[in-house]
């Protein structure tokens, strides 16, 4: 009886459920978070900052483990450019973060444990739930990376790699001002097991105008604004550009650079270790 009682206790006295690795990391970060948005800027914030982020990023390197990617360095980053809440770039996609000089070529690696969670983080934002529906939303390139806005143009029908869940790739304009014009940037996500890699080619193939949808803009635009509407010319607008990326995604596969698109994005695919 004394045996069965002190397993009781035992049993009593233990947690729950221990807590995961991305848990630990995430509580980590959400103290780090809390310190830094009520701290005064200073260069002893700044040294601590760096400090922090140097901290969290040899969390995810055990997380993550080992990764390479062609023309990126092997030793991966905190993909969080800030811990100050409120600071532009603030809420990246938690992950090790790589980048070729110049930042032409950016990646960054994490789990899906971690996806989910920044994902559910982002759900106020409008960001889809299911990783599936967020690889296609132009919210996931725009809040995953960088501090520049994303518009999706096309999605690039790539084969997905034999040891790969999932492979996505996105043509689309990267920026802070107007959106509008020659998509540039390819994207692309894949699932491997737990990890997810996600790179982004800055300046990967170009493009031309597509006539017809040069034409459905002009016709949005002329449309009159709506004075009952606080936002009046940039509802306008916003509806033109979602027009305009709507008849270029329905147009792109006709169009003579279309092909070599769809190749640069499968050569990124090839980068990441998927094999």
């Amino acid at each position: 009886m004394k045996c069965l009682a002190l397993l009781c206790l035992l049993v009593l006295a233990a947690p729950a459920h221990a807590a995961t690795p991305e848990q630990r990391y995430l509580e980590l970060r959400d103290r780090y978070i809390a310190k830094f948005s009520k701290a005064a800027e200073n260069d002893e914030t700044s040294r601590q900052h760096d400090a922090a982020l140097n901290e969290l990023a040899g969390v995810l390197r055990g997380l993550v483990g080992p990764v390479a990617i062609k023309g990126l360095p092997a030793e991966g980053k905190s993909n969080a450019d800030t811990l100050f809440k409120g600071d532009s770039g603030f809420g990246h996609l938690d992950g090790l973060g790589f980048a070729s000089e110049g930042d032409k070529l950016q990646a960054v690696v994490t789990t899906m444990a971690l996806l989910k969670h920044w994902l559910r983080e982002h759900r106020e934002d409008g960001m889809p739930q299911e990783t599936g529906a967020a690889f296609k939303s132009d919210r996931f390139y725009y809040q995953a990376i960088q501090d520049s806005a994303f518009a999706k143009y096309a999605e690039l029908p790539v084969t997905k790699p034999a040891s790969a869940s999932a492979a996505v790739a996105v043509l689309g304009v990267r920026g802070n001002g107007d959106l509008k014009g020659p998509p540039h940037e390819i994207d692309v996500v894949a699932i491997q097991g737990e990890k997810v890699f996600f790179l982004t080619s800055s300046d990967a193939v170009k493009t031309t105008p597509i006539p017809a949808c040069e034409k459905v803009w002009k016709q949005m635009m002329a449309r009159p604004v709506d004075k009952k509407d606080p936002r009046g010319d940039m509802t306008r607008e916003d509806n033109a550009m979602t027009a305009f990326t709507a008849c270029f995604a329905k147009e792109a596969p006709s169009q003579g650079w279309f092909a070599a698109a769809v190749k640069k994005a499968q050569s990124q695919l090839d980068l990441l270790p998927l094999r």
